[in-house]
């Protein structure tokens, strides 16, 4: 057994993980995050790195400041500007090309969802673009026990267990989200149905 994204994995499902992953890192490279990169919830730099790769200078704004030393040190030396702040609170200095965010938008509660959109959209110059990644549902047992309304048990493969917001779409319910609060996305999930991932702007 080996571990992806917190879990346990057989071999077989390991493999689609990667996959997936791959897939992901190709639909990045197609989209191309060029110029002033904005990556909110920036975490450990997973795809911090890779937005370096494309972007003039990335932004990634993260509430946890061990969470941005690990980043930094992933990332290592460049162009890429830390920031701890709570990205509920935080406010764009300037006007971002592209706006990146993993693993996060399903953690956004319902009702913070109109002002999660509008910071977007402030930071946003014209013509900006977004790209996000997240979890794909599934029935995946992992995501369901516990789970009422917006909130699920997650367990994790050492046995520990967290209470967390946690939100899934398939990928014609997010488009129909995003555009209710004024953005036009194009949603797709990985061959393996592992992520869901989307690109677009303000319609």
């Amino acid at each position: 057994m080996a571990a992806a994204g917190g879990y346990a994995l057989d071999a077989g499902a390991r493999e689609g993980w990667f996959a997936d992953v791959a897939e992901l890192e190709a639909e990045l490279r197609r989209f191309g995050p060029a110029g002033e990169v904005l990556e909110l919830a920036a975490g450990t730099g997973i795809w911090t790195r890779r937005l370096a790769e494309h972007a003039d200078r990335v932004t990634a704004v993260d509430a946890s400041p061990e969470v941005l030393a690990r980043n930094r040190e992933k990332v290592g030396p460049g162009a890429v500007d830390h920031v701890v702040a709570d990205v509920f609170e935080w406010e764009p200095p300037r006007a971002f090309d592209v706006c990146f965010f993993s693993f996060w938008l399903s953690h956004v509660p319902e009702a913070r969802l109109a002002g999660f959109w509008d910071l977007v959209g402030r930071a946003l110059g014209p013509g900006g673009r977004v790209f996000l990644i997240d979890n794909a549902r599934t029935g995946d047992p992992r995501h369901t026990v516990g789970r009422s309304g917006e909130v699920m048990r997650r367990r994790l493969s050492d046995g520990r267990e967290f209470e967390i917001v946690k939100r899934f779409w398939a990928p014609a319910e997010l488009e129909a989200e995003a555009a209710a609060f004024g953005w036009r996305l194009r949603a797709g999930e990985t061959a393996n149905g592992n992520f869901l991932f989307a690109s677009g702007d303000r319609g």
